[in-house]
């Protein structure tokens, strides 16, 4: 690989967009994948829902096919909703019982083409579901949920069985236990739901989720403060000898799956956590061996974007060597979940990586724009050069990632130190994942000690001593925490100190490039 990786080769598209009448054919082919002989939408059903309620009618299309939908009116509340038969709140399939002026959206159809189970969509479509009702201010959402794992047990169990142990974990459901892992709250079970579903022996579950935003109109003001919360995850990765790729890629699918179940938005790993994959090449000299590792790139590329995708998180991939024009780069990835990747190369190289490995420092910094807004990824030793976060800032970062990689107590200080003054120096969040374990017999990442952690401004309304998480020290594990954007604007604000604001640019500026352009700040 000599020449600049081409990252589009290894994207995935996943999009969520508005239902198109455009996408009827392939629905009704999705719908009869899904559901088998139960009847399948209209033509004339399609567009009412899209003449009605359009904002309530999503599709999620994966690399230009589609491979879920979602369906929804808004509804009034009412005691007796639940007893409801699916026919008459779907008003057939037309939604002309959508109510404008309703408190909850009621959800009439969800489905996931089985090409694409396994990818967490509902999970999507959920969350998308949960934002029109924030925008709209209801107060929840009503779902009448399919069983069609009863049919299985119905010899055997009622109905009211079958869900008890479904909740309980006994058994599994595939519709029912992913709407309990979406936040959705059990509240009656509704007999003679839906007749022609026989795998649901006709039955539903009738869940409700609630939304904590909601302003009732009688109310002069919200109880709860306004909050932009986003989840990190952090993994202090143990290194190991590996027998194979397939067995690296196994330990990294397990914190993706980890972070996903608990629903983060970012889930950092540390720098050149890949460094075990030299267990698999032959013993060489130091920078011949990171040109063979940087041989692995294409799968780890493959690798980190279908996790990301699947688990609905936000990776930062470490770092991994790279060539690119017969020079070694170390770059980060950002593998987002909706299958694009970004990449910060490192700018500044250490003497010892440049005397073992040869590696060569990128020319930019990169301020990379996500879901949860803009971040920046600082690899190591680029964490203790105060300029660097100073140009993310101006450029909107709130967040600063920091994969790092050292071998002993006083490297991992010299990054965490570093790392924290960023903090109250520019009013971020800052997240730091490192390496523990050994790796006997490869040269300059032979030995690892991290204490992973996420450290936050130092203020009254941040967490005490500013760290919001943190590991243990050389102790292979996850931590997480939840940082609040909406309290970090208010810091910038009316914190205790605002050494943002009160910079002496009148003594001294950063002065740097962007493109093709340059910046003061």
């Amino acid at each position: 690989m000599t020449q600049e990786i081409d990252l589009k080769q290894f994207e995935w598209q996943i999009v969520t967009r508005p239902m198109e009448i455009g996408d009827y054919e392939a629905i009704v082919a999705m719908q009869q994948r899904c559901f088998g002989n139960m009847a399948t939408w209209k033509r004339e059903q399609i567009e009412s829902q899209l003449r009605i309620f359009p904002e309530g009618q999503l599709v999620i299309e994966c690399d230009g096919k589609l491979a879920a939908s979602s369906s929804s009116l808004i509804v009034s509340d009412d005691d007796q909703l639940e007893w409801h038969n699916y026919w008459a709140v779907s008003d057939q399939g037309y939604i002309r019982t959508h109510d404008p002026k309703g408190d909850v959206l009621y959800g009439i159809e969800i489905m996931v083409d089985p090409e694409f189970r396994g990818m967490r969509l509902s999970q999507r479509l959920y969350e998308a579901r949960k934002e029109i009702c924030r925008q709209k201010n209801l107060r929840g959402i009503i779902i009448g949920g399919r069983l069609p794992g009863y049919h299985e047990h119905a010899k055997d169990m009622t109905a009211r069985e079958y869900v008890d142990a479904v909740m309980n974990k006994s058994l599994y459901d595939p519709v029912l236990t992913a709407q309990a892992a979406n936040g959705f709250i059990l509240e009656g079970l509704i007999a003679n739901y839906l007749a022609s579903d026989v795998e649901s022996c006709g039955y539903a579950t009738y869940l409700r989720w609630n939304n904590l935003d909601y302003l009732n109109s009688a109310r002069r003001k919200r109880f709860r403060r306004s909050v932009q919360q986003v989840r990190i995850a952090v993994v202090q990765y143990q290194m190991r000898r590996v027998d194979s790729f397939d067995e690296f890629a196994k330990q990294a699918s397990y914190f993706a799956d980890v972070a996903s179940d608990y629903k983060s938005d970012f889930l950092l790993f540390p720098e050149l956590f890949t460094t075990q994959l030299l267990s698999l090449i032959p013993p060489q000299r130091p920078g011949p061996a990171a040109r063979a590792l940087a041989a692995y790139t294409p799968q780890f590329l493959e690798l980190f974007t279908e996790l990301a995708v699947k688990h609905d998180t936000n990776i930062i991939g470490g770092s991994q060597f790279v060539v690119e024009d017969d020079l070694l780069y170390n770059i980060a990835f950002l593998f987002r979940r909706d299958g694009s990747i970004g990449k910060q190369y490192k700018i500044h190289v250490t003497p010892s990586e440049r005397r073992w490995w040869g590696v060569t420092g990128g020319d930019t910094l990169e301020v990379l724009d996500t879901d949860c807004g803009p971040i920046s990824i600082q690899i190591c030793y680029d964490s203790e050069f105060p300029e660097l976060t100073r140009m993310a800032v101006d450029r909107g970062a709130n967040i600063i990632f920091v994969p790092y990689n050292t071998d002993t107590r006083n490297g991992h200080l010299r990054v965490r130190t570093c790392a924290h003054a960023r903090c109250i120096e520019n009013h971020v969040y800052v997240a730091i994942a490192g390496c523990t374990g050994n790796l006997p017999f490869v040269d300059n990442a032979d030995i690892h000690y991290a204490q992973s952690a996420i450290l936050t401004p130092c203020d009254v309304m941040f967490a005490r001593d500013g760290i919001g998480a943190e590991a243990n020290a050389n102790i292979e594990t996850v931590i997480m925490h939840d940082v609040d954007l909406e309290m970090l604007r208010r810091h910038r604000q009316n914190g205790t100190v605002q050494n943002w604001n009160d910079r002496r640019v009148d003594l001294y500026r950063v002065h740097y490039k962007v493109g093709n352009g340059e910046r003061s700040v």
